[in-house]
């Protein structure tokens, strides 16, 4: 667990932004939820079973058609549809229940066409997924167009630094996922390991629940996530689960079964819960986590117990509006919360009853970057991320962001 002797001063370190469609080496087969991609020089399709999801490119414009029970619809966007000349390559991806169209060359990828493909078929079921099948040139697990939610996985050698990210999809919550980088501190060069993807205890299906904590707790890991992967913001409700396995989660793909993880929200008039930090102690536990009033009106909170299906509220900084991030650290042999204040454009640094104690004097990019803190030598880096999109104007918001690095000095 991360521990500080003082609160170091931080200076900017530089940026990265890996963007891939498809994972490098992945294959079709290594799809265990809805996040697939295909690429290539034309019109491409995914099809399982009598399902057809088509990305057309007739040299202008780019539109998708998809067929499901026999009949056929077509998507073409009156704004973003054309190119603005021949394009060097196509990419169809499936995120969720979102199927999109987008085109690279010249310039950097963008979506032309975008559909929700709820009320036409189930991607989440697993034996669709099973079947899916493609004769594009490339084709795999959908990669990603930007990292956020940037966490340091816990209880690894000190030589090896893993981050565990939310991978942005082309849209809102619903289109990202779990994945797990290595991080070297020298260069700051980023290695895509693995993605991670959960069951629902109370649904059937494969999600892509995301803003995910992974501790290596003895001989398996502790995975708690935030269920962001089917948000619907007409009828919004996120929570936290918790898996354990002994699964090599570092290498490939994962679909892990999960159960609810408890999180007390006793007089805080919760809707949702997210965010999860878990830290073992002496007598038991630690969880830092989020607690929404509303949508999105949300604050930091840490809850305590001898076991995870006996915690107890600890504390909660319910004058913060859009603070989260919340992060355990021992600073000069205490436990501290650090968190992202998004109002202020701050790094709070509170203690267990979530009274302010101080704040790291850190750059604070863009969007409510966490406050993620690797041990580097003697010092250490700060690792965030921005609100920065990508892919053009019809995904929105959802695309960013950045990892935005700061050295302390």
């Amino acid at each position: 667990m991360t521990a500080l002797a003082s609160l170091p001063r931080f200076a900017p370190a530089g940026r990265r932004r890996p963007v891939d469609l498809v994972v490098a080496g992945s294959t079709l087969t290594q799809v265990l939820a809805p996040y697939a991609a295909v690429t290539g020089p034309g019109s491409l399709e995914l099809a399982s079973g009598d399902d057809r999801m088509v990305a057309r490119y007739d040299g202008s414009a780019a539109w998708l058609e998809v067929t499901t029970g026999g009949r056929t619809t077509v998507h073409r966007s009156r704004r973003h549809a054309s190119t603005a000349g021949p394009v060097r390559e196509v990419g169809l991806t499936l995120t969720g229940t979102h199927l999109t169209v987008l085109t690279r060359g010249p310039g950097p990828w963008t979506a032309r066409a975008r559909v929700d493909l709820a009320d036409l078929v189930d991607t989440r079921a697993e034996a669709w997924l099973a079947g899916l099948a493609t004769d594009a040139p490339v084709a795999g697990r959908f990669g990603q167009l930007g990292l956020r939610d940037l966490r340091l996985v816990d209880g690894l050698p000190d030589d090896r630094v893993v981050l565990s990210a939310t991978s942005a999809g082309p849209g809102f919550f619903d289109t990202a996922h779990t994945s797990l980088w290595e991080l070297d501190r020298a260069t700051l060069g980023l290695t895509h390991l693995s993605d991670v993807f959960f069951r629902r205890p109370d649904r059937p299906g494969a999600y892509g629940d995301h803003a995910t904590h992974l501790l290596r707790d003895g001989d398996q890991w502790l995975v708690t996530t935030s269920t962001w992967g089917d948000f619907d913001r007409a009828r919004p409700t996120v929570g936290v689960t918790l898996a354990r396995t002994s699964a090599d989660l570092l290498t490939g793909a994962h679909l892990l079964d999960t159960e609810a993880l408890d999180l007390p929200v006793d007089g805080l008039g919760s809707v949702g819960v997210w965010d999860p930090h878990v830290v073992r102690v002496a007598d038991g536990w630690l969880v830092g986590y989020v607690s929404a009033t509303r949508f999105f009106r949300f604050h930091p909170v840490v809850a305590a117990g001898p076991s995870l299906d006996a915690l107890v509220l600890r504390g909660a900084a319910t004058g913060l509006g859009q603070t989260e991030g919340t992060t355990l650290a021992q600073v000069g042999g205490q436990w501290r919360v650090l968190a992202s204040d998004g109002d202020a454009r701050r790094y709070p640094v509170l203690d267990l009853d979530l009274r302010e104690v101080g704040r790291l004097d850190a750059p604070y990019p863009s969007n409510i970057p966490w406050p993620t803190l690797v041990p580097d030598g003697a010092g250490w880096l700060l690792v965030g991320f921005n609100g920065r999109r990508t892919a053009g104007a019809l995904p929105g918001y959802g695309t960013h962001g950045d990892v935005v690095f700061a050295r302390s000095v």
